[in-house]
């Protein structure tokens, strides 16, 4: 039996790559690289006299495109990788820029979130009391919290209460504590909801909750639909009581959809209570399943005021595809009272929209990196690093700041693993120091700087996370949690290999060659 389950997960996994293959931008760019193949052989069997005006054709077409890439807006890195693109196969190159620039499919998306953060700016007003306290006491804080306060709804807070979870495990243990404790309402946004054990007994008390009239509201992100849950699963919830949507259901290349997925973690009970961090719902997150050796993640529960920010951010994109009347009214939700006044600090809980001109978290890390004066410790799953954000830590690192990344020992994808490996000379060089966790994969992403500062989220160090996703964090000041975070840190480094200029010189070669390759194309990944 055993057996012809381990054989029914290795079909199905099969399935869901090729699936994910053919709905990917990876799909598409195969396709527009055929086109351009074809095109070349047609022009070489068909229509050889042709052949210098075809050339003729790519040639000012390629400096017509260049002349745009060098004028536009993207960050270096993109253009560098356009350009390259532009170079080896102009008409592959056009189609492809033509399509991500065309923004297909996702227009109407885009219109109605700008249109749902306007209406809901000033849904929860900055307490002028508290901000102005943070200015008195750190005007670089306050400066920080202005800029997020603009990018959207994000007000600092204070009479908050951060507890860290440096496991899975410790998240779920303490998640059905506080659903038990729900008489209100429960919001749930998920990246990944995966059937089993994690799943199965949180799904219990949701439809005992909603029984009891609970008002029950899950959503997960489309992806799932080919990976972890049935196209039907919203009705089989609705038949528990529980209201349940998709964002954004993949469809095939001809929609980018599929590179603005809803990467956020949100779970906010009765306007009390929230969490957020890396862990997903499935077993791989609280280690009832092997996947990649131990997984390791962390997550944070918030009571208090700052709660209403995550309330309003799951809102908001649960009304993205409802009709105006059918709209959930934020004011319902997010005038519940509930504050810690004995509880240190600031919070700041934040959303990034990769539909906006704001590349709000990875301008939060770099602001970290940029204020440091002592030490920045970072745990990513991923490191695949735009110019700003690799100069960013190497800054920090090259004038004192003792800056340490841990990352995986163990991969989930061999494409990124051997692209974190293209940045470790020149950081290591800089003075930064690398780790990779021996006993599995690091899925955490944590920020924690001078014993004062700290972000936990959703927000990786790749392209996906700083430019395709849909992401949310917690930037916290002086919370009593911070400790917490930093001394996890320190037990997750002594669990890891530090990795040296000696040691890169061993590191496998098909790590290194698949990383050199992929780099090319790193900002489209």
């Amino acid at each position: 039996m055993d057996n012809d389950n381990t054989g029914m997960r290795l079909l199905k996994k099969g399935k869901q790559g090729i699936i994910h293959i053919l709905f990917s931008r990876l799909g598409l760019m195969v396709i527009l690289l055929l086109i351009q193949v074809m095109l070349i052989l047609l022009m070489m069997i068909k229509f050889t006299a042709y052949i210098p005006h075809y050339f003729g054709i790519m040639y000012f077409l390629g400096a017509a495109l260049v002349i745009y890439l060098i004028n536009s807006g993207k960050d270096p890195t993109s253009k560098i990788t356009w350009l390259a693109i532009i170079l080896v196969a102009p008409v592959f190159g056009f189609l492809l820029l033509c399509y991500t620039q065309s923004d297909i499919g996702h227009n109407a998306l885009k219109n109605k979130l700008k249109l749902l953060t306007e209406e809901t700016m000033q849904s929860i007003p900055q307490p002028l009391d508290t901000y102005e306290k943070l200015k008195e006491e750190s005007p670089e804080t306050a400066s920080l919290a202005a800029y997020i306060h603009r990018s959207g709804c994000y007000p600092v807070f204070e009479n908050t209460d951060v507890k860290y979870f440096p496991l899975g495990e410790d998240k779920f243990a303490e998640l059905l504590i506080q659903l038990e404790k729900a008489e209100s309402f429960i919001f749930m946004e998920y990246f990944i909801i995966g059937e089993g054990i994690m799943w199965g007994k949180i799904l219990e008390i949701l439809a005992r909750k909603a029984k009891e009239g609970v008002e029950v509201r899950v959503m997960y992100d489309g992806t799932c639909e080919f990976s972890t849950l049935s196209h039907d699963y919203p009705k089989r919830l609705k038949a528990l009581g529980i209201q349940c949507k998709m964002f954004c259901p993949v469809t095939p290349f001809l929609s980018t959809h599929y590179n603005y997925r809803d990467h956020r973690k949100i779970l906010v009970i009765d306007g009390k209570v929230a969490f957020t961090g890396g862990i997903n719902l499935a077993d791989e997150y609280i280690n009832a399943v092997n996947r990649f050796g131990h997984w390791k993640d962390t997550a944070v529960m918030l009571t208090g005021e700052a709660v209403k920010s995550f309330t309003l951010m799951f809102l908001q994109m649960w009304n993205v595809d409802e009709k105006p009347e059918k709209s959930l009214n934020p004011d319902k939700y997010i005038s519940i009272h509930s504050s810690v006044p004995d509880a240190p600090g600031y919070v700041i809980p934040y959303g990034d929209c990769p539909l906006d001109d704001d590349k709000v978290g990875e301008n939060v890390y770099i602001d970290i990196l940029n204020r440091a004066n002592k030490y920045v410790h970072i745990m990513s799953p991923y490191l695949i690093l735009d110019g700003e954000l690799e100069n960013a830590i190497k800054f920090a690192a090259e004038r004192g700041v003792d800056v340490r990344l841990i990352l995986p020992g163990i991969p989930d994808k061999k494409i990124p693993y051997g692209l974190a490996w293209t940045h470790y000379a020149s950081l290591i060089a800089s003075g930064v120091k690398i780790y990779e966790y021996l006993p599995g994969f690091v899925h955490a992403k944590v920020f924690v700087s001078d014993d004062i500062k700290a972000v936990v989220g959703t927000i990786n160090l790749d392209y996906r996370s700083l430019y395709h996703h849909f992401e949310c964090a917690a930037y916290m000041y002086k919370t009593n949690c911070i400790s917490d975070i930093e001394a996890d840190f320190l037990h997750t480094q002594e669990r890891c290999r530090l990795v040296t200029a000696e040691s890169l010189r061993h590191e496998s070669l098909i790590r290194k060659l698949r990383g050199y390759i992929m780099k090319v194309l790193s900002p489209l990944l």
